[in-house]
């Protein structure tokens, strides 16, 4: 076997190049697929991600100008941290749209529909209403900026950064570190940003209703925080979806430098 591949490679050497980068590549965009925002939810059939990718990949092949595979190189190895690097690629992407995820959740939590949960197809658990709502708003979004675009384009300048052949994954080489921290951080603090609204209206009948029941301890404030809890948040949450959608927008925005 190993004859017949030496031999193809003198017959056909451009072949060849194109066949090894080509695997390389198809590799590497599986594994941004994996965890991609759009690409990644399990909504689309194995089969039609897998021929996506397939499709892509020789574009891409013929985009990069792939040269070829040093002397010694493990094609396991490569193909396995080309795999890596993809997954992380995906992951980065995939947070930002975290970050808008849990802003429903907490919003969801706050206005009393803790139990009101759906099943997602994408995770295969069980997810809050809200937190499901704000995740298709995020990835709507994501879309109509550009975001696919931005994904591909980060995908093809990884190859600058980690090339296809590379042995040697350092890391704080091929990714900022710094940037990883604070996109991760950040998913609870940008979901606390989306929720501020809903958080202060409810905190603000809390205590309206806490004054009600010194006052008047024969109504029962308990089942009332039951009834208006769902209708103010969903008030306030009508009210100011324009600013979150702006501020989903403007946090897209900054984070969308991959690298």
């Amino acid at each position: 076997m190993n004859s017949f591949v030496a031999e193809f490679a003198k017959i056909f050497p451009e072949l060849n190049i194109a066949l090894g980068a080509g695997i390389m590549v198809f590799t590497r965009m599986l594994g941004l697929f994996c965890m991609a925002p759009v690409f990644g939810r399990k909504e689309i059939p194995s089969m039609v991600r897998i021929a996506l990718v397939l499709v892509l990949t020789v574009i891409a092949t013929m985009v990069i100008k792939p040269s070829p595979a040093p002397n010694g190189t493990s094609l396991f190895l490569a193909m396995f941290l080309n795999f890596l690097f993809g997954l992380l690629i995906g992951f980065i992407a995939n947070c930002i749209l975290q970050a808008v995820m849990a802003g429903g959740d907490i919003i969801n939590m706050q206005m009393g529909m803790s139990s009101a949960t759906v099943l997602d197809p994408s995770t295969k658990q069980n997810t809050s209403v809200l937190g499901n709502y704000f995740t298709f708003l995020g990835l709507l979004i994501f879309i109509s900026m550009g975001g696919v675009y931005w994904l591909f384009e980060a995908f093809l300048r990884s190859f600058e950064i980690f090339p296809m052949y590379s042995v040697n994954f350092d890391v704080t080489a091929v990714a900022n570190l710094e940037y990883v921290t604070m996109v991760t951080a950040n998913i609870l603090y940008m979901g606390m940003q989306i929720a501020a609204p809903v958080l202060l209206a409810t905190l603000g009948q809390d205590i309206i209703l806490g004054i009600i029941s010194k006052t008047a301890p024969q109504v029962n404030v308990f089942q009332l925080s039951f009834l208006f809890k769902p209708c103010l948040g969903a008030v306030i949450l009508v009210w100011i979806l324009p600013n979150i959608v702006e501020a989903i927008s403007q946090y897209i925005t900054q984070y969308a430098n991959i690298f």
